[in-house]
């Protein structure tokens, strides 16, 4: 997912709560489910952002990605959350000066790619953080925080890597050192399950010719300061014209997804795998 400088996917347990306080009882919100449309919009790849300050840990960062991909290590992670796999927790160290410590910052509400239950954390990135921690000899710790500070701990050195499903930008090429890219990502049209103007097997030009016609009294929501939003507000820098829309912003993509089922807008993009990930789990509750 491209996310800004400046700026979905709650834990289960959390997001079963906010489902049932969202959803109307009695409501036809409550009976419909979200569907993906099958269309890449973007294409966008996931690197890790270093500080600048620490070339050697790029260098070491690099030659571990390099690794897990060759001998099938980064395959069984994608495998525990695309597949049939069992995600394995991550359960990072208590900040310790007299220890030797890897500090990633992340803003775990973004699965599958980081997530939190209870005091464990789940997702593609923080098993790969895990296997470096590992890979280093150093403890892993993990610093969950705001998203639009991310790239800022690492910038500031109060983080040595962030590992949070970041695109590469020449922007963000300002503030951080990047590490080959590990995913290769897109967004995604999110409709109810009652949308007739969408079908699988349309392409993205299709999908943005429909989108292109709407105007203002269409409501469209995206998670803030994420690609989603730049793709839908328009920028030139990345190259999209954006949408005359009106653009409504979320916190995170559930939140986005429970008011499209709520009626309270008419589409939601966000990026393709967590867009999966979410309408699956809240249609489940349905």
């Amino acid at each position: 997912m491209k996310r800004r400088i400046w700026k979905t996917f709650l834990a289960l347990a959390c997001l079963v709560s906010v489902l049932t306080g969202c959803v109307g009882s009695g409501s036809n919100a409550s009976r419909l489910t979200a569907k993906v449309i099958d269309a890449d919009l973007t294409k966008e790849e996931y690197a890790f952002a270093v500080d600048p300050k620490q070339p050697d840990l790029l260098d070491e960062v690099n030659a571990y990605v390099a690794k897990i991909k060759s001998d099938g290590t980064y395959d069984a992670i994608c495998e525990r959350y695309f597949g049939n796999g069992k995600p394995k927790p991550v359960v990072p160290a208590a900040e310790d000066d007299s220890k030797d410590q890897l500090f990633v910052a992340t803003n775990a509400t973004f699965a599958p790619f980081e997530y939190v239950q209870g005091d464990e954390y789940y997702g593609i990135d923080m098993e790969i953080a895990a296997g470096l921690a590992e890979y280093l000899g150093k403890e892993l710790v993990i610093r969950n925080m705001d998203f639009e500070t991310v790239l800022f701990s690492v910038n500031g050195g109060e983080s040595d890597i962030a590992m949070s499903a970041l695109t590469v930008t020449e922007e963000r090429k300002e503030l951080v050192s990047f590490s080959d890219s590990y995913y290769a990502a897109s967004q995604r049209l999110v409709v109810r399950s009652d949308n007739k103007e969408f079908k699988d097997g349309m392409d993205a030009a299709s999908v943005e010719a429909i989108l292109k016609g709407k105007d203002s009294s269409v409501k469209v929501g995206v998670e803030n300061e994420t690609t989603s939003q730049l793709y839908c507000e328009g920028d030139a820098g990345s190259g999209y014209e954006g949408f005359s829309m009106t653009v409504v912003g979320y916190s995170n993509g559930s939140l986005a997804v429970q008011d499209l089922l709520n009626g309270n807008v008419d589409y939601v993009i966000i990026d393709a795998a967590p867009a999966k990930f979410i309408t699956e789990k809240i249609n489940e509750l349905q």
